[in-house]
């Protein structure tokens, strides 16, 4: 691995905890941030115990056929910040890999049958944070297989550039382009490698900013129709172009509004964060004032209690990438998200160290895929606190 690669890695490795644009600085800290790190430590602690715990005898976690199960618990191993139980379960987390690897088709893929764009973009980024040069046979693969799946139809197709599920779930949304935008931008130190490798693919990033673009409640960067700029939903996200699983908001008149919602407009901002666009464009600053207006813990705004802990770790990852340490509500009143979000993760935590939905839209019932969401998400605002 080279320097560059080396050094992305490392990034990822303290996962998203400084800005993606924002210059580094040393801060002093108070008593009450240190307390809160070392509450939080604990906590993930519990958490990983738990996950450790719940590792099948063959190295996988949940079910076999989402080996994304295994690689997100892996990914919170990994950001074990205070290093005891990344030690204390080195055996769990080599005999992970070793299955993980196992799932590598021939072409590319790392998945069992359903969902290849999800499983292997998961999968890749557990594959980034193991730091292991040997699997960069394996990941340059991977990096290959994504970039097939982007869609190529035409500009004057809504879901061009976009990425799918995979499978028979061809149809691009905003969530799964994600997955693979996320996956290609921290393994991107692999193209050096492979610069002359005539089987090496790269994505079209323009079509796939025009698709991003396309799933935002912004009429002007936003060429489709659909696209409104009434107060409550310009800026945010939706789930794929014309289509948002918070429904439709009646307007005045005949107008109806497809809704933004919470963990969409978060997957809409690092999807343009890795993108690289800038955080002075209007696509950025339109969905920080959503998130901004919308800001609450209570639910994931639009959606109730449906894939409240993905809006967590979405939020975790968008607000520390794009370099936000307060946000400011419609009142006025700034508010320090990540003391607000440790400490409704740690009153969710259950007394066995784990974390689940009591309800399952996407799978948030399972405490497997919930309590690695959780685990990660204190990770990144433990060191960014």
């Amino acid at each position: 691995m080279n320097k560059f690669g080396r050094n992305v890695v490392v990034a990822l490795m303290v996962l998203l905890s400084f800005s993606v644009w924002a210059q580094q600085a040393v801060v002093a800290k108070s008593k009450s941030d240190v307390s809160m790190k070392l509450e939080l430590e604990a906590a993930i602690g519990k958490g990983l115990s738990w996950l450790a715990g719940q590792q099948k005898a063959d190295g996988t976690w949940g079910e076999p056929e989402y080996p994304a199960l295994s690689a997100l618990a892996l990914t919170a191993f990994q950001g074990d910040p205070s290093g005891t139980y990344k030690r204390k379960y080195e055996g769990n987390i080599k005999k992970g890999y070793d299955q993980l690897v196992k799932y590598a088709k021939p072409d590319g893929g790392i998945y069992a049958e359903k969902l290849p764009n999800y499983n292997t973009s998961i999968s890749l980024m557990a594959l980034v944070v193991a730091n292991n040069p040997g699997y960069e046979p394996v990941m340059k693969k991977a990096r290959n297989f994504l970039v097939g799946l982007q869609d190529n139809l035409g500009d004057d197709v809504a879901v061009n550039g976009g990425i799918g599920y995979g499978g028979r779930y061809k149809h691009s949304d905003l969530n799964n382009t994600l997955n693979s935008l996320e996956a290609l931008h921290y393994t991107r130190f692999l193209k050096s490698d492979v610069a002359n490798d005539p089987e090496a693919k790269e994505l079209n990033w323009k079509a796939a900013i025009q698709f991003v673009s396309r799933t935002q409640n912004l009429p002007g960067s936003n060429d489709q129709k659909w696209a409104s700029d009434d107060p409550a939903n310009k800026g945010g996200f939706v789930y794929f172009p014309g289509h948002s699983m918070a429904g439709e908001q009646k307007l005045d008149g005949d107008k109806v509004a497809l809704r933004s919602y919470g963990s969409m407009s978060y997957a809409g901002l690092l999807s343009l964060i890795y993108a690289q666009v800038d955080k002075s464009d209007p696509r950025i600053k339109a969905v920080v004032e959503w998130l901004s207006k919308n800001y609450t813990l209570a639910e994931n705004p639009g959606m109730g209690q449906e894939g409240l802990y993905y809006y967590f770790h979405t939020m975790a990852k968008g607000l520390s990438a794009a370099g936000i340490d307060t946000l400011t509500l419609r009142d006025g009143t700034k508010v320090n998200w990540r003391q607000d979000l440790a400490k409704r993760l740690l009153n969710l935590q259950k007394a066995d160290g784990s974390w689940a939905n009591d309800n399952g839209r996407w799978m948030e019932k399972d405490p497997i895929l919930v309590t690695s969401y959780a685990a990660i998400t204190l990770e990144i605002v433990q060191r960014g606190l």
